[in-house]
């Protein structure tokens, strides 16, 4: 019988300060990714994305209404799936968030940042360039 792939909810969040956009360096994966993580048990996908922008780097955000379509919750710019190494297959929901400070307080997934204003030669998969320039030109 084939194994089944674990399938997790996580985000992704960039947080957006004058222009520019955070990426982490993360540990374990060794690539430079936007902040996040898996939703808990009964999390909304925003309400984890604040706690992981929170958890992560020490920044409260506000999440903007960048779409016009009912229902959508604030901040959120994509969705997007992969895989995860060991940890299955993350679908995963990606926001902007806009914050007040450049200030970073770095958990233990991480060690380096950096505010980031273009994405060439980043070292991380397509996709966190992709939505990356998707942050920087969504509403405010």
């Amino acid at each position: 019988m084939p194994m089944t792939l674990r399938r997790a909810f996580s985000v992704a969040i960039y947080p957006r300060y004058q222009g520019r956009v955070l990426l982490i360096h993360h540990r374990r994966l060794g690539i430079w990714l936007p902040p996040g993580g898996e939703l808990l048990a009964d999390e909304t996908p925003l309400e984890a994305a604040k706690r992981e922008l929170r958890e992560e780097t020490g920044l409260e955000g506000r999440f903007p209404v960048v779409s016009d379509v009912e229902g959508t919750p604030p901040g959120l710019i994509g969705y997007e799936e992969h895989i995860a190494g060991s940890k299955g297959m993350h679908l995963n929901f990606v926001f902007v968030a806009d914050v007040d400070t450049d200030t970073v307080q770095p958990n233990d997934e991480f060690e380096a940042w950096r505010w980031v204003d273009h994405f060439d030669d980043i070292g991380g998969p397509p996709n966190v360039a992709q939505l990356g320039k998707i942050a920087l030109a969504a509403r405010t």
